[in-house]
């Protein structure tokens, strides 16, 4: 279903609200959008299609797209042994960081991609005779 111009131009503006502070649109905005996109007609992949269009035409941040990616990078770095070690974890922070563009600090980051790796299962590979317990430290 098309969207007409008017609530086209209006949903495009309150998309802008949402990240006017801090150009990162947050899994909790992105729904808040989502919820106001429906009111208005919008189905929910228009106004995901909008939501993106906006972002990337501004270079704002999707949360869920960075998630999205970090979660590759980890099951990329689990797919050979079946555990995560820490270069390849910090290479994942430093991706996250890269495509987050700095809107989140560096133990939210971790804390978060901690929690994407519980959720999906993966094993952290920490400890040995001169190991650390880096992920038990997060």
């Amino acid at each position: 279903m098309a969207i007409s111009e008017p609530i086209e131009a209006q949903f495009v503006e309150f998309i802008t609200l949402q990240a006017f502070d801090d150009q990162y649109i947050d899994c909790q905005e992105e729904k808040r959008i989502l919820e106001v996109g429906l009111k208005n007609g919008i189905s929910v992949e228009e106004s995901l299609a909008l939501i993106k269009k906006v972002a990337l035409q501004r270079g704002w941040v999707l949360e869920r797209e960075a998630d999205d990616r970090a979660k590759y990078l980890l099951e990329k770095a689990a797919a050979n042994d079946g555990k995560v070690d820490k270069k390849e974890f910090e290479e994942a922070v430093a991706q996250f960081e890269k495509v987050s563009k700095g809107k989140l600090p560096k133990p939210e980051i971790k804390k978060r991609l901690k929690q994407i790796m519980v959720e999906n299962g993966f094993k952290a590979k920490e400890g040995g005779l001169f190991g650390s317990k880096w992920y038990s430290a997060i």
